[in-house]
This record gives C-alpha cells, structure tokens and sequence, in this order.
C-alpha cells in the first residue's frame, strides 16, 4: 500500500512540514509494511518557506526584524544558493501567529519586518525571490515593507511618517528617491490563492480585515483610508493597480507591489504542487491524507485539502482529510474528492488547548484513520466486495 501525506499548515499549531512528518511517523507505527510519501503543502500562506525548503534543498537564513507591532524577533526566509533564489512569506514576519488575539491591532500593524527580509536577501545577492501572500496581521498595503526598503511617506504637513499601519487616511504623499533601486531588477513571482482586487466589498479590508482585528463599525473608515491612499499611489506612479486580481492579497502588499515592480501572481498552491512532482507522485498511490487547521463547506473555494482532492479525484484516488476544526457543509466535499473529514481533536476542549497540544493530537487521530480504514477494508471481505 502506498500512501502519499500532502497536509498544509494547522495555522499557528503545525507547519506543514513537521505535520506530515507526524502522518508519516503514525502510519509506519501503525503498519511499517505501508509505503509513505511526505510531500508538505502551502499556499503562499504560514508554511511556504518550510514546504518549499523541503521540495527543493537550500537553508533557512534567520534574521532579526520586527514584528507587526515593531518588536524584535528572529524570523527566516529560505536561500537557495545555486539559483540565488529567496522565498519569503509575509506569515514570517507580519503574520497573524505573531500576535494573540488580544494584540491584534490593525491601525498599528506593520509589514514593516517583511521589507527587512526582502532587504536582507537583496543583501545576499538574491536574484529572484518567491513571496508568499498570506496569513498577514496587516492592512497597511505594503508601506511597511517598502519603508523597510527605502519609500518615504509624508503626511499633509509634509512631515515623515514612519510605521503607519492601518491609518493609511493619514499619507498625503509618496517619495521613492531614497528605494532600494535593486529590488525592480530581481524577478519577484508572488504565490498567492488570493485573487480579491483592493477596494471593495471582495477587497482586502471587508474580507479579511476582520480576522486581523478590524470592528465591524470600523470597515468603513479603515476603507476609506485604503482608497484615500490608492489616490496617492496613482499620482506617484501614474497607474491604477486597485482591480489588478491579487491587489487585496496580504492586507493590500499584492497592491503596492503591483503598483512599484513587474511581478508575476502565481497560484501558491499551484507553485507548489509544480515544485513537488505531486502528480507524478500520485502514481501507484492508493490513497492521499491530506489536512488543515479548518475545513467546512467554504474550503471548496481555494483551500490546498480541496486543491489536492481535485486532482487526485480525475486519477480515481480517494483522500481523506485530517483538521483542527471542522465547520458547517463538509458533505459538500465528497463531490470534491474528499471522502472523509477526521477532526483531531478527540474531546471538548478550549480550541487554545486543542492547538497547544496539536502535534498529540494529530498522531492520535492519524491512528485513529487507520483503524477505520482497516475496519472499512475488512467489512469489504466479507461481503466479498
């Protein structure tokens, strides 16, 4: 039997990389005859780096930068040294798992830490680099990151700005005298699955601004400052990036990155799976395992359990999914190739328990899949199916 482990992050619990690892190790405890594939998934989000490191060799180069709220912390960014690529997450440096719930502060926020690693690869003499869009803390459309790298921004008085963060109301102006003139000669390919231009009701505040903090009675001015600053940008560069698709990624840096360099947008997940032969590997396979921090009906809409299910399904290949939670309308998977939903957690308890013990409780439940399978297996015999 071979059986291929393609789990994505358990947000702010399990990388992808060590969750697949953990599949693997329960399989061959479980039955060491059976033949594991670890293929670690990502789509530009928490875990790229990791996943990416793990298909294509390199180091993780760790360096000291800020937090979203300006705190120093040791963040890395992956180096591959025969191609002079470096692939960066947002997730590193300005992502959501930096900071409790009780942090979250959206008019703070900065991607401020992200420039210091796209700066520090610069420094290495990176000539590509790979960003990956997702799971930031941040609404700042990316001034944080290209204030790492050199941009001014002014206020009505003229008066510098630094570290603006959500309050993007108060940039009257723009000066790229001081930029970091390398950067436009690096081809950049951002993998991202977010397609949502910036403005808008699809846009980077009304969708995923409330997951970084933003109140309900505070979408409407933290939208106003987001056009009020794409004003500004528009007379700077002389174009308009606002309905470009992946402008709304990462609080809005899909936006201004459009806006200052040639980028290419590329499906993170897509990258990935490209990167990782998944496919090929896919060959002789009997089933995939897959898995996530969440999973519910709206995974359907872009998230790497269905992605991968998709793919496997047109090979006749069942998958099952392993999450942290499960939400409303997983039947409606089935039809995506996803024939099962196993949740992790194996008892009420607090969801802040359930991911400070996630590495146990994936193990366990991995066991547990297995038993079911083998039950499943022998119920087929004996009704000679």
């Amino acid at each position: 039997m071979k059986i291929v482990v393609a789990p994505d992050s358990f947000k702010g619990s399990i990388e992808s990389k060590e969750a697949a690892h953990i599949i693997s190790q329960a399989i061959q405890d479980f039955d060491a005859s059976i033949e594991v594939v670890e293929i670690p998934m990502a789509d530009g989000g928490e875990g790229t780096v990791q996943a990416m490191l793990h298909i294509l060799g390199g180091e993780e180069i760790v360096c000291e930068v800020e937090d979203p709220l300006g705190r120093k912390i040791s963040a890395g960014y992956g180096w591959l040294p025969i191609e002079k690529t470096a692939i960066i997450e947002t997730a590193s440096a300005s992502g959501l798992p930096l900071l409790t719930k009780l942090e979250l502060d959206p008019a703070r926020a900065s991607s401020f830490g992200t420039g210091q690693l796209v700066k520090a690869a610069l420094d290495r003499g990176a000539e590509k680099i790979i960003m990956g869009l997702g799971g930031s803390a941040t609404v700042d459309a990316g001034v944080g990151l290209f204030q790492a790298l050199g941009l001014k921004a002014y206020d009505e008085n003229g008066k510098t700005i630094e570290r603006v963060g959500g309050r993007l109301d108060l940039i009257q102006g723009l000066d790229m005298e001081s930029f970091d003139d390398r950067l436009p000669q690096v081809k950049i390919i951002v993998a991202s699955d977010v397609t949502s231009p910036l403005l808008g009701p699809d846009g980077a505040v009304y969708v995923f601004g409330p997951q970084k903090g933003v109140k309900t009675s505070e979408l409407k001015p933290f939208e106003a400052g987001m056009a009020s600053f794409a004003e500004v940008m528009k007379r700077t560069v002389g174009k308009d990036c606002t309905l470009k698709p992946g402008s709304g990624a990462a609080g809005g840096i899909g936006f201004t990155l459009q806006s200052f360099v040639d980028v290419e947008f590329q499906s993170g997940l897509d990258l990935v799976v490209e990167m990782s032969d998944f496919r090929k590997h896919l060959k002789d396979t009997d089933l995939v395992i897959t898995g996530e921090g969440k999973i519910d009906g709206q995974s359907i809409l872009g998230k790497v359990p269905v992605g991968l299910s998709r793919i496997a399904k047109d090979r006749g290949i069942p998958v099952v999914a392993i999450a942290g939670g499960i939400g409303e309308d997983t039947d409606r998977l089935k039809q995506e190739g996803i024939e099962a939903v196993l949740s992790i957690v194996d008892g009420p308890m607090p969801i802040e328990e359930a991911m400070q013990n996630g590495k146990k409780l994936l193990y366990e439940a991995t066991k547990r899949m297995l038993h079911l399978i083998e039950i499943g297996t022998k119920l087929k015999g004996v009704r000679g199916e």
